[in-house]
């Protein structure tokens, strides 16, 4: 009913603004919408909006990046196709603020009416959870702090493997909920029992990766006691690379890793790196010329320096940057690679004045007009030092499932220039993984902006 609900209040608030400045339907602005319909239902399926709960605040927030980027696309597809003169300009703004603001409110009034029918329900489902742990306590909180569910959580049981095992999570917002806030009610043995006597309906069973082979024997224990069984399994100690659950043929499919590049977000990013690297490439055409002289007029040597790189997914590829450093005085390829590092002899006048500014990344728009960059990703590294690292560092390869880039979230946090102790490494990897699980055109607008401040530091050498 939501979609539903959401579609009508955009098309009415489009139609009264239709009438109120252009004074009826034309052909151009029946287009338009269709675009925009089409849009949203892609982007608010891609922020969920009708797939979970949350507080209305967090709703509204995930509802506004959803509302916001299809404008955005809008406005592409009006720059690409030339028709954005067609329209105009004081009803795009008032549809995009009345649009939100009239689905804001419908979202609201469907979550008082929801809460009023649950209030008055007087069936509700007992739950058991089978397995402790910080996934767990996660479900508990989930299921007690959701609206729309009927469920209450009478306590939890153990797995006897996880009385035996200690096991260090990955970082996640799993590690918010490390106690549990319900009664723990005994062993799995118990189980039986514990059902009769709490008259339990549903029961979610959450076992570690070793403890798999409880479910098994525990399944048909269950069957025998007519409840409703789900089974979650603990796969939150490996480092989960944009995971989900599909299902193909009707086979239930748990995506461990995959790239969020895939389909209308392939496309999305496409678009946004094509777009804006063309007119930053417009922009900063006289700079390019400046430091092409100076650097050809500083020392001998060509004016770009070109390496190998490895790319998304694994692909090797050549960067573009300004040379910075001697050409006598660089590492042969059959010799180990060393980083820049700061006060490097190897580094010429201007190569330390644009490397400190990164204007010797510049080059690198070339790179993303191509195809082998992103405007924003994790920064690509020399071949050997992949090598290197992947040894050092066991989820190291997990930052080519996306594009690389000319900035992200790891230098926008300091992460950046030589890398001495694997820690410095580490949190950049960290870094780049958090960007691939949370991808969107927003991100990287957000990322691109803190990138104009984030030009020079203590890193910049």
């Amino acid at each position: 009913m939501q979609p539903l609900l959401d579609g009508v209040a955009i098309l009415g608030v489009a139609w009264f603004f239709i009438q109120l400045n252009v004074g009826y339907l034309t052909q151009d602005y029946i287009i338009l919408l269709l675009v925009l319909l089409g849009l949203v239902s892609v982007m608010y399926d891609r922020f969920a909006i009708y797939r979970t709960s949350s507080s209305f605040v967090a709703k509204l927030f995930s509802l506004f990046n959803a509302w916001s980027i299809s404008f955005l696309a809008l406005f592409v597809l009006g720059f690409l196709t030339k028709q954005s003169h067609v329209y105009s300009r004081v009803f795009i703004t008032e549809l995009f603020l009345v649009g939100f603001i009239a689905q804001s409110i419908i979202h609201f009034f469907i979550r008082i009416v929801n809460r009023r029918i649950n209030k008055h329900s007087h069936v509700t489902d007992n739950v058991i959870i089978v397995g402790q742990g910080q996934l767990a306590n996660y479900l508990e909180h989930k299921i007690t702090s959701n609206p729309w569910l009927n469920e209450r959580v009478i306590g939890n049981v153990s797995i006897e493997e996880e009385i035996k095992r200690k096991r260090k999570a990955q970082k996640s917002e799993l590690n918010d909920y490390p106690t549990s806030r319900t009664i723990h009610l005994g062993k799995v043995a118990e189980l039986p029992d514990l059902i009769d006597e709490h008259d339990i309906n549903t029961i979610y069973i959450v076992t570690p990766l070793e403890s798999s082979r409880v479910l098994e024997e525990l399944y048909f224990v269950l069957l025998d006691k007519h409840v409703t069984i789900h089974w979650i399994p603990d796969i939150f100690s490996l480092r989960l690379i944009n995971h989900s659950v599909k299902e193909i043929a009707g086979i239930p499919v748990l995506t461990l890793s995959e790239t969020p590049l895939t389909g209308v977000s392939k496309l999305g990013k496409a678009i946004e790196d094509k777009v804006l690297s063309f007119l930053i490439l417009l922009l900063i055409t006289p700079v390019l010329i400046v430091v092409a002289i100076v650097v050809k007029l500083d020392s001998p040597g060509p004016v770009f320096f070109r390496q190998d790189r490895t790319g998304w997914n694994g692909k090797t590829f050549s960067i573009w940057k300004f040379r910075s450093m001697r050409v006598n005085q660089q590492v042969a390829n059959n010799q180990p690679l060393e980083q820049a590092k700061k006060n490097d002899s190897r580094i010429t006048k201007v190569g330390a004045f644009i490397r400190k500014t990164s204007l010797d990344e510049l080059p690198q728009v070339f790179n993303v007009l191509k195809g082998d960059m992103s405007l924003v990703g994790p920064r690509p590294h020399a071949v050997q030092h992949d090598e290197v690292y992947s040894r050092r560092i066991s989820d190291y390869y997990a930052r080519h499932n996306i594009k690389p880039g000319i900035t992200g979230l790891a230098q926008v946090r300091g992460y950046r220039g030589e890398t001495k102790e694997i820690d410095q490494m580490t949190k950049r990897i960290e870094s780049d993984i958090e960007y691939i699980n949370n991808w969107s055109i927003w991100l990287d607008l957000s990322i691109l902006m803190r990138t104009v401040t984030a030009f020079t530091g203590k890193g910049a050498y």
